[in-house]
């Protein structure tokens, strides 16, 4: 029984070498230039972590309207390691208006930098460059701050009456914004709710937020609030403030009434007989306890990894030495590698090592009809030779239709989804040498499966050109529906094999599973489903040697 915990702590040791710390960047900047003489640039700050030589994004900030001088809400969540030189760069870009990608943003700068310089110096201030390394006069500032201990988070939500009118022809468009005071003074953006246009007894949003980030875990740290009246042109106008503790907000859950009068100090002076500038209310206050990818495997959640392999005629005969389905008697072709790269990490998290796998655009005899291949295998060798015997017996040809089979896994994670216990969580791996071409079939099928305990890694074999399949990843926006839904959360992730050729299998691996144990821990936060204690575990599973 020991063994496969053993066995999965070890393998997540393999998706990623031991952490120093977490570590939180909060990004500001200063002096980005006007659009025009009539209106401000809409930025957005777009975080790209090197590996092997190559720029990934891994997160972005919220896209702020009409500033030249943006403090952004959203906090990046990095990985420090003191051992690595871990490169980053900071792009600013100016997001057309009714659109959150990047196609059609201009660029605005951006700053390289190592995270260890940042950690070192906590607030790094420098210039944003510009195409051909030249400097503007936009700079970007980073703050760094440690992580404690404390993972857990807190979902807040507040609502506002008879807030002051500071527009002359419409009411008040408010938004909160709350602050942590540090121990030395300063302040730190927590968060920033969405705007209420025209109305000045608004209710906001609910919202989660750590507790580390919230007030770094002291429950009696001091919470500055402040209430504004949203303007376009970015002028936003001051309503009131108020000053609180995560302590007095705690007593919501005790059925207190919690609320604060909203000052505006000025007023307070000038007024004989102000009394605020409206009332926030806290509407509901709840600790979430989150757990780790840990406390789910260890819990009994199993890893059910399944494969989908192209043989489309695009990858050429496998009988001659340039197809990319080639067996060569001494070195593994690129389908190889990427298949048991991946599946050595996943199939240690299945106990009983069944893994389906599927073949697509294949005629298949004996009448060689088109249609999916699909066999039980046991473990990954046993793919391999599944994979190893039908080649000499199908037909290559197409299309490279990929929605079905994400319909098919998706099928299985919809009926683990109603037991609502975290027992199984669905690994799609489709190996694939070119652009998809059922995109929209496709897109549909993912934003269903992003409600569902699955995510889907894709890599991409040979030479052709992937810019298409990149929208997939969710690095170019928020992936939608033919029908405009958008994905409930990103569960897809897309790498070109070409990229990690001379890589070790070890580098492709950490590569495409990285955001695995991410996706599984948000997927049953969200869904406020805990771990099975270990005893339940225990009463439910057998283990194949």
């Amino acid at each position: 029984m020991s063994n496969i915990y053993e066995s999965a702590e070890a393998t997540l040791g393999f998706i990623s070498s031991p952490c120093l710390t977490k570590v939180e960047l909060r990004v500001a900047c200063r002096g980005i230039a006007d659009r025009d003489a009539l209106s401000k640039p809409d930025p957005c700050v777009v975080l790209k972590m090197q590996s092997h030589g190559q720029w990934f994004e891994v997160d972005r900030t919220e896209v702020i309207r009409s500033s030249s001088s943006p403090v952004f809400s959203k906090i990046f969540l990095v990985d420090y390691y003191f051992e690595e030189v871990q490169r980053l760069r900071f792009e600013l870009h100016d997001i057309s208006s009714g659109n959150n990608g990047l196609r059609d943003a201009d660029f605005l700068g951006a700053m390289e930098c190592t995270l260890g310089q940042i950690v070192s110096q906590r607030k790094l201030t420098k210039a944003l460059l510009k195409q051909g390394n030249t400097a503007g006069k936009s700079s970007i500032m980073v703050t760094a701050e440690e992580l404690s201990g404390n993972d857990d988070y807190v979902e807040l939500s507040f609502s506002a009456r008879k807030l002051d009118d500071k527009d002359f022809f419409s009411k008040s468009d408010p938004f909160l914004e709350i602050f942590r005071i540090n121990d030395d003074g300063t302040e730190s953006l927590v968060h920033r709710t969405e705007t209420v246009m025209n109305n000045l007894s608004p209710v906001w949003k609910s919202f989660k937020v750590s507790l580390n980030t919230l007030c770094s875990g002291d429950h009696d740290r001091e919470l500055k609030c402040t209430v504004w009246d949203w303007d376009s042109n970015g002028k936003h106008d001051f309503i009131g403030e108020f000053q609180t503790t995560f302590k007095e907000m705690r007593a919501e859950q005790e059925g207190k009434q919690i609320q604060w009068e909203c000052i505006n100090p000025k007023y307070q002076i000038k007024k004989k007989n102000y009394r605020n500038s409206g009332t926030v209310i806290l509407n509901h206050c709840k600790i979430i306890k989150m757990y780790s990818f840990l406390d789910y495997i260890m819990g009994g959640c199993q890893i059910q990894f399944t494969v989908a392999i192209d043989f489309t005629a695009s990858n050429g005969d496998p009988r001659n030495s340039c197809s990319l389905h080639y067996i060569h008697p001494y070195q593994p072709n690129e389908y190889l590698k990427a298949l048991v790269a991946v599946g050595e990490i996943c199939q240690d998290y299945d106990s009983d090592k069944m893994f389906p796998a599927f073949g697509f655009g294949a005629l298949i005899p004996p009448d060689f009809k088109k249609r999916h291949l699909h066999v039980f295998v046991a473990g990954i060798q046993g793919v391999v030779e599944a994979y190893q015997n039908c080649l000499p017996k199908i037909q290559l040809y197409g299309p490279t239709n990929i929605a079905p089979i994400i319909q098919k896994v998706a099928s299985s994670a919809s009926e683990e989804m109603h037991t609502k216990e975290a027992m199984e969580y669905f690994i799609l791996l489709i190996l694939t040498d070119g652009v998809i071409t059922d995109m929209a079939d496709t897109r549909e099928a993912i934003v269903h499966a992003s409600h569902l305990p699955m995510s889907v890694i894709i890599v991409g074999v040979g030479n052709a050109d992937f810019t298409d399949m990149q929208i997939l990843d969710g690095d170019d926006g928020i992936l939608r529906s033919p029908k405009g839904e958008p994905v409930l959360r990103d569960i897809v992730q897309f790498v070109p094999f070409k990229d990690f050729k001379h890589a070790s299998p070890a580098a492709l691996a950490k590569s495409v599973l990285a955001e695995v144990p991410n996706q599984v821990v948000d997927y049953y936060n969200a869904k406020g489903i805990k771990p099975k204690c270990m005893s339940d575990y225990e009463s439910t599973r057998t283990f194949s040697p």
